[in-house]
Formats: C-alpha cells, structure tokens, sequence
C-alpha cells in the first residue's frame, strides 16, 4: 500500500505595508548618514523603490563620481555647484534628486510646477527628456519638454499639469510672459545644466527675466563640464551657502583619460581639400565635424552631398526645423558609421553613441568651448580621437589649451593622401546657381563670426586671405563683404586723425617753447598734456574684458573720447570735422516709406502710364479709368459722407454702355484680324498651288502649228473669228499679270458659256460641211482623240 505525503499548508498572516508617510521619513532620516566613499552602487543609496526599479531596468547600477558626490548634498536640501569631466554622468546626478524631492513631498499632478531644468540647446532638453522618461517610468509625475520649434498652443494648454519642466530659455520666457496657465510659485528645484553657457552673455537678459519670476525660496542645482565661477553669475541665482563639488579639480588633465588629441596647421584656403580628404580616409568611422556658422554647415552638407564620399553625410544647425533637427539627432546616434557636421548646438551635453572623430575644423572661441567639442567622443571611460584645425595665426590659442590642463600635440598633414577638390567645386557651382549662392553666404558668414570674435590675438580677420578662400570653396570671384570694407575705412580714419591730432599737438608744443625763455622750457614741457593712449584704442574692439560690466559698443560705431587738450587752437582745428561728421550722421536714411509720403504729398499716382495723341491731349485707357461724365463727378467728389446707392447704380449703367461698345470694339478688331489672317493663308496656297501645278501642266507640243493649218494671222483679225475657224469648243488663254510676269503659270481654260460663244456653238451645229483641215482622214481621227485625251 503506497502512503501519499500530504501538503500542509501554514497560514501566516499578511505583513503589513508601512505607510507612505513612514517611508518618506525613514529616507529622510538616513540622508544625513550618506558618506560618498561607502556608496558603491545605487542600493546603498537612500532611494525610493520606484526610482530604484527605474535605474535597475535601464542597467545604471553604478553611480559614477560626480553621481556618488553630489546626490547626498542634493536630498538634503542644499544648493550645489557640480563641475566634471564630459561624459561623467552629471545628468543623473540632478534627475535623481529631482524624483527624490518631488516623492518625499508627495508631489501631485494637480500641484503644478515643482522643478524647474533649464538647459541652452533643445536637443541636449530632448535629451534629459528621455533620460527622466526612462528612470522615472514607475513614478507618478507628469513632465513637459518645453522647447521652441514646438506646437505652442498645445504647450500652453497644458502647461499647468507639468510637475517637472524641461526646457529652454527663451520658449519658457515667452510662456512666463504669455500665458496665464504658468505658475511657479509653489516651485521647490531649480536646475541649470551647462550653467555657464546659460549665465553667459547670450542669455544673460533672458536668464534674468526669468530669474526674477522666480520663487527665492528654492533650491538650486547647477551642473557643467566647466562650471562658472563668477560672483556676478552667482549673485543672480540667489544661492544660499552652495557647495562647489568639482570631482576632477585634482586630476592632471581636464578632459577624459581616453581622449587623444591633436591639432594641425592648415591655411584657410586647404580646409576644404583636408576636410574631403579626412572623411574618404575615414569612411568607416563616426565622425563629427564642428564649424563657426549655420550657413557653413549648409553648403559643407549640399556640396559634400554632391560630391557623394561614399558615406552617410548629416547636418545639425540652428536654422534648420525642429522635427528636422531631431529627426537628425537621432539619425546620427542609431547610425554605426556617418559624418555629422554641426555648429556649437551640438558641443554641449549630447551624448552621441560610439564617436570616433572630433574634428573641430573652424578654431573654438575659447577653451572652454573646445572642451566642450571634443568631449562629444570618449565618453564614459570610453576611447576617442579629437583633431583641431588651426590657422597660422590662430596658434596663440594653445597657450590658453596649455592653462587648461589640456594635452594636445601637433601632427602633420600627409600630402600624398590630401586631394584637392577645388576643380570639382568650381564646375558644380557653375551649374547650380542655388549651391553658388549658398557658398557665397558661407563665405560671408565665416568672415563675420571672425570678426565678432572676443579674443582679438586668436582671431585677426585682417591676417585672412579671403581670395583664396572663396576659390578653396569653388567661386571664381569673391563675394562682396561690406561691413569688412567699412570697418577697414573707419580704420583708414581713425589712424588718419591720430596722425592729424599728434601733428597738431607736436606743432603746438614747438610754437610754445619758441615764445617761451630757456628757464620756462621745463615748466611746459611739465604743463603739456601728455597723449591719451586709451582713446587710440581700436574702434571695433565690441567685446570689453571678462571683469568689465560695460555693454558692448555697436556695430560699426566710432566712439571716440576726450583727449584731454587745452588748446583752443587744436579745437577749432578739430572741430569742423567733427561737426561734418555729426551732422551726417544725424541726418536720416531715406527709407521707402518717407519716399512714399513724399509722392502721396505730392499726388503722385505710381505705376501709371499716359498715353497722348496727336493734338497733345491725353487718351483715356477706357478699360482702367471711367468714361462717363456721371462716374468722373462721382469720383471727384469729395464731400459724400458715404455711398449713394442710386446714384451709384446710374453710374454703373453708364459705365455698362460704354464697357459694352468696348467690347464689341473688341470683337470687331478680333473678326477683322481672323479675316487678314484667312486673306493670307489663302493668297500663301494660292502661291503654292500655282507652283506646283507647274510642273503638272498639260504638254501640248504634239499640237500642229496653227500657223501652217490656217496661215499666218493678219493684224485685223479677231479673237472671234480666230476661235470660230478653229471650230474648238473650249478656248485656251493665256494670262499674264503684270505684277507677277516672271512667274509662269498654266494657261486657263474657260467654257465658252456668255451669248457671244452660244452664238458661235450655234453657228458652228448648223454648218453642215465640215472643215477643211488640209490633213487626211486617218490624221483627223488621231488628232480628234488626243484633243479628247488631253481634255
């Protein structure tokens, strides 16, 4: 007998789930005990299980420095100013937090706005976007990506169920002022990633705006590869007590371990051989090509296009679409091999996957930016290769590389494998007018973003040879620069009145010490001012030092400052042409709207043509201008305080009589121009026919001589009695026409049907003996048949 083993089952009562306020306070409390070198991976932090799922199932597990130094100061509540490498996880390092505070104040969507993310590109917002839909996935908050290029009517509805807003500047400066859905005054987190490119001059009036919108009771997260430190930047935010975490502030270099970097000398007219060269050296590699302008990268893109490098080619600007922009983002990080070529938008915070080449083709503006650039490749403990492009006389800025703890080394171009396009570009331009014009606008372009550039030693745009540039990209001539051509003539002036002013001043300085005693030389010389050298400085120098909280001077503005001079003499002297010059530039630009007041004072109808006849007097175009004596008194009268309706309607019935006889005017013209046109054509098939019947004609040469049948004929006889003694019943005429006797055409045949032939048909059937021919039987019958044939 087979025993079965019975189950017992234990009834163990259910464990109790501790509440979300018991939870909340148990975080709470550990978050004072985090010690950075204890933590090892995200478990050891005190996190909430919902973002503890979410960094399990996108395998981060491992918390990198800057992660491991800056989340403890941020659950607690304390303003931070985060500085690491490029690719070192900074984005994690807030967006934790950000979930963490949101859940332990228990963060409702009916709350509104509770966090604030500012960053200063829309790709790198798209980027945090998803990087917060991935981790926060099991959280129930609800976020925004506030970008411009976007529906904004779909955003502003919206906008007030947002818990965490991603965006950019100057969209949510426009919702701030616009719309009334947006509140911030219950907002309890504030983060700025690239914190310095967001403090910075471009966005320094925008950042304000919204600053003072702002709540002052929050905190602040601040996070960059190189974080500002500027007091003025930091006095804005209003931070309180922040902590400065700069987790490789001790490291020997300032860019990542894995980054080789190099640079090369390369005149300005050999880029675009180098670029073309590099990529077809390089087609199985992941490469972003960074430049100064949108409107370079657009004829780089077209014209490599066209050239076809065998290689997938991408462009990312500014100007370009938002959906397309993103469409290209995204492109470039699925895709294994390609070529990006990207303007500054893309130096900033993008994490584009497995990037072999950096190549910085155009020079950065400074350090920081080119950190920024080649940190797009190496990224998390990954290898890359950075490459820098430097012109003759942009080589001061390695000096500021070497400051920044940035090891590069120079390498040399082999020609053998450089290849020059320029021939190719040439031919291309001359096809396309479209590709002609965007190379001239790159070229412009290019020379314009040198010369706004800040740093005066690294970027001389005088030291540029512009016409072997425009050939490198293929025009034949160089475009026109204009602002270079006024700059240099306001430069041509302003050394020209330095020399005038010193030359005043030398000769003013030598009649003094001629009236003067040997024992007073000393004292002038001591009284002369000396020369302000400060007021020589460079008229076009727009960007003032870093410590300076001057505003910029305008573009193409001379501003000059006082000398310092006494002399009433040297006054008068520079005083007329300052007046001159005063005088011109008060005077106004004629604009088309001053010239159009202008002809409306006047009375002057524009676009009107006045045709006269012979007498002088002007001819009315009846079908632009009214004809009626009723219409012009209707037109010309100005005292009507509206429209009179029967009035108006008598008017029109004039205006119809005549509108009417115009169009059968028309008419006429248009029948009387189908007739010549039908006279023509007739007279030109007339002209054919006749030449062809020509050749067609009946050959009458086997006919008798007339003369020798019926003997000579005498002058007298008649056209009559000539046709009865041939006793033919057709008649055979020749006419000539005296306008057209060259041309030779076949003689007519008519039937003799008016009463005189009748008559003579009659005669003819009553003669009852026939008519002698002189010819035999036999011949008469043959000459009978043919006359039958031939008719």
């Amino acid at each position: 007998m087979v025993y079965k083993k019975r189950k017992i089952k234990v009834f163990r009562g259910k464990k109790k789930k501790e509440s979300i306020d018991v939870v909340i306070e148990k975080l709470k409390k550990s978050y004072e005990q985090i010690d950075p070198n204890a933590i090892e991976k995200f478990e050891h932090f005190p996190l909430s299980a919902p973002t503890l799922k979410g960094l399990k199932d996108n395998k981060y597990n491992v918390p990198t420095e800057i992660q491991r130094e800056s989340i403890g100061y941020s659950l607690r509540g304390e303003d931070i100013l985060g500085a690491a490498k490029t690719g070192s996880g900074k984005t994690l390092a807030f967006l934790i937090p950000v979930l963490e505070i949101l859940y332990c104040n228990k963060w409702t969507r009916t709350e509104g706005l509770a966090a604030l993310i500012i960053t200063p590109t829309r790709e790198l917002a798209y980027q945090i976007f998803e990087t917060l839909r991935k981790i926060g996935v099991h959280h129930d908050f609800s976020a925004g990506l506030i970008i411009g290029g976007k529906d904004l009517k779909f955003e502003r509805k919206r906008l007030d169920q947002c818990n965490i807003m991603i965006c950019t500047p100057g969209r949510l400066l426009q919702h701030m002022d616009e719309n009334p859905l947006f509140d911030c005054s219950n907002m309890l987190v504030l983060v700025l990633d690239e914190a310095d490119r967001c403090l910075d001059m471009g966005f320094e009036q925008t950042m304000n705006s919204i600053i003072d919108n702002l709540p002052p009771e929050r905190q602040t997260l601040l996070f960059s590869a190189t974080q500002t430190k500027s007091v003025k930047d930091l006095a804005r935010l209003s931070l309180n007590n922040p902590h400065f975490i700069s987790v490789h502030e001790a490291s020997k270099h300032s860019t990542p371990a894995g980054l080789v970097q190099s640079y090369m000398v390369c005149e300005l007219h050999d880029k675009m051989s180098l670029l073309w060269s590099f990529i077809k050296n390089h087609l199985h590699h992941k490469v972003l090509v960074f430049m100064s302008s949108c409107k370079q990268v657009k004829y780089f893109y077209e014209i490599l296009c066209k050239l076809r490098p065998g290689t997938s080619l991408l462009a990312l600007y500014g100007t370009m679409h938002q959906t397309k922009r993103m469409a290209v983002y995204e492109s470039f990080s699925r895709k294994q091999r390609s070529v990006l070529f990207a303007t500054d938008i893309a130096a900033r915070g993008l994490d584009f996957p497995a990037v072999n080449w950096v190549v910085q083709l155009d020079c950065p503006e400074n350090a920081n930016e080119y950190i920024h650039r080649a940190g797009r490749t190496a990224r998390f403990q990954k290898s890359g290769e950075s490459l820098l492009v430097l012109l003759p006389s942009e080589l001061a800025i390695l000096e500021q590389l070497e400051n920044k703890k940035i090891p590069i080394q120079e390498i040399k171009v082999n020609p053998n494998k450089l290849t020059s396009v320029q021939r190719t570009l040439e031919a291309t331009l001359a096809k396309d007018h479209i590709l002609k014009e965007s190379a001239q606008r790159a070229f412009v372009s290019y020379i314009k973003s040198v010369f706004l550039m800040k740093d005066k030693s690294v970027f001389d745009v005088s030291a540029l040879d512009t016409d072997a540039f425009a050939r490198s990209l293929g025009l034949a001539i160089p475009p026109r620069v204009r602002f270079l051509q006024k700059w240099k003539k306001a430069k041509e002036l302003k050394k020209k009145e330095k020399e005038t002013l010193a030359q005043s001043m030398v000769d003013n300085l030598s009649e003094k010490l001629n009236k003067s005693s040997d024992s007073e030389v000393s004292e002038v010389v001591e009284d002369e001012p000396q020369l302000n050298r400060s007021s020589f400085k460079d008229s076009y120098n727009f960007h003032d030092d870093d410590n300076s909280d001057e505003e910029n001077d305008d573009l193409f503005t001379v501003k000059r400052k006082d000398h310092n001079i006494l002399e009433a003499d040297v006054l008068e002297s520079e005083g007329e042409l300052q007046t001159d010059i005063s005088n011109k530039k008060k005077k106004k630009p004629l604009t088309k709207a001053a010239v159009a007041k202008k002809m409306i004072k006047k009375q002057i109808k524009p676009n009107q043509k006045t045709v006269f006849d012979e007498t002088g007097e002007a001819v009315l175009d009846k079908a632009k201008t009214k004809v009626s004596r009723l219409a012009r008194e209707y037109e010309n009268n100005d005292d009507k305080g509206g429209i009179d309706i029967e009035q108006a309607k008598q008017m029109l019935r004039e205006e119809d009589v005549y509108d009417k006889q115009l169009f059968r005017e028309k008419v006429k013209a248009k029948h009387r121009e189908e007739k010549r046109k039908a006279k023509e054509e007739a007279k030109r098939a007339e002209m054919e026919g006749a030449s062809s019947s020509d050749e067609a004609s009946v050959d009458l040469s086997w006919l008798p001589d007339p003369d020798k049948v019926y003997g000579k004929r005498e002058s007298g006889d008649s056209d009559d009695e000539l046709n009865t003694q041939s006793g033919s019943v057709l008649e055979l005429e020749s006419e000539v026409d005296e306008e057209s006797s060259n041309i030779h055409r076949p003689p007519k045949r008519k039937l003799l049907t008016n009463k005189n032939n009748s008559k003579k048909r009659r005669k003819l059937e009553d003669l009852d003996e026939p008519i002698n021919t002189g010819l035999s039987l036999m011949e008469d019958e043959e000459l009978a048949l043919k006359m039958l044939d031939a008719l």
